[in-house]
């Protein structure tokens, strides 16, 4: 893979999985309607948590769609990175949630892969990638992500460091 579609790609997911937490950030206790709607699932735990909300997918969505047409990507590109890292973050919800894991807890690997292996899978034929090319950007997302989550949390943009 080319340097510059790495970067690209990891800036993506970035966005994809950052932009929840800046908008929760700005809008506070506003639009924070769950995905779920505050369904349980037949174990009698929530599907995926009051901290999944609509207000955290549109703004993944808007985000990473404008990210990667600055980053001269398509905008299809964007929102497909958009939709596979909110889907990977949904399944590790609800995951967490089967295990009796309470919202916002650390699951390490299970928080940083989903997100983004699905949508550079996803988008693995859109952006030219193998399947070496993707083993290795999830990597750098992982060890990426668990860094900058402990910078964001001293930085008082997270709740929790991880």
């Amino acid at each position: 893979m080319h340097p510059l579609t790495m970067l690209q790609a990891l800036a993506l997911l970035t966005l994809a999985n950052g932009a929840p937490v800046v908008a929760k950030r700005l809008f506070g206790a506003h639009f924070t309607q769950p995905v779920d709607a505050g369904v349980l699932f037949f174990d009698g735990r929530p599907v995926f948590g009051p901290s999944k909300t609509i207000r955290g997918i549109l703004a993944a969505l808007l985000a990473t769609t404008a990210g990667a047409t600055l980053l001269g990507l398509s905008p299809a590109v964007g929102a497909l990175v958009a939709s596979g890292a909110m889907a990977g973050d949904l399944l590790s919800s609800f995951t967490k949630r089967r295990w009796g894991r309470r919202p916002s807890s650390r699951a390490l690997g299970l928080d940083q892969v989903p997100e983004s292996l699905l949508p550079l899978w996803a988008c693995r034929g859109m952006l030219g990638l193998t399947a070496a090319d993707v083993a290795l950007a999830v990597a750098i997302f992982f060890v990426g992500e668990v860094v900058l989550s402990r910078l964001l949390y001293k930085a008082h943009l997270r709740d929790e460091p991880y």
